[in-house]
């Protein structure tokens, strides 16, 4: 089984920077391909980030791109998402996934959420 643990999540102004981490409770760490997600109330959950299981391929959506960087450190079990420029449209409880393939598309375990909150 394996369990995701979010941190790092909180109040910024807007244009200021989070980074938020996701430690990983798992055997083989870099066998799964990690992401994030976020979802707002009333809203589906959206794909922001996802990397592949060495690094070597990180994918963004577009709301996200050149402001959010993923990364992870596979001795240390964890992925990173570093936010800088942030808006206060990305408010939203942030989620972290692992996916047994190359990259996340659909993830086979869900981390329970932290809470980003932008203020404007």
């Amino acid at each position: 089984q394996v369990q995701l643990v979010e941190s790092g999540g909180g109040l910024v102004q807007a244009g200021g920077s989070l980074r938020l981490s996701c430690a990983a409770s798992v055997g083989t760490f870099s066998s799964y391909a990690m992401g994030w997600f976020r979802q707002t109330p009333g809203k589906e959950r959206e794909f922001v980030a996802t990397i592949s299981r060495s690094g070597g391929s990180t994918y963004y959506a577009d709301s996200v791109k050149g402001r959010f960087t993923i990364s992870r450190d596979n001795a240390k079990n964890t992925v990173y998402l570093q936010m800088n420029s942030l808006k206060p449209e990305d408010t939203a409880v942030y989620y972290c996934a692992a996916e047994l393939r190359h990259i996340v598309a659909a993830p086979d375990y869900w981390g329970q959420g932290t809470q980003v909150t932008v203020s404007s």
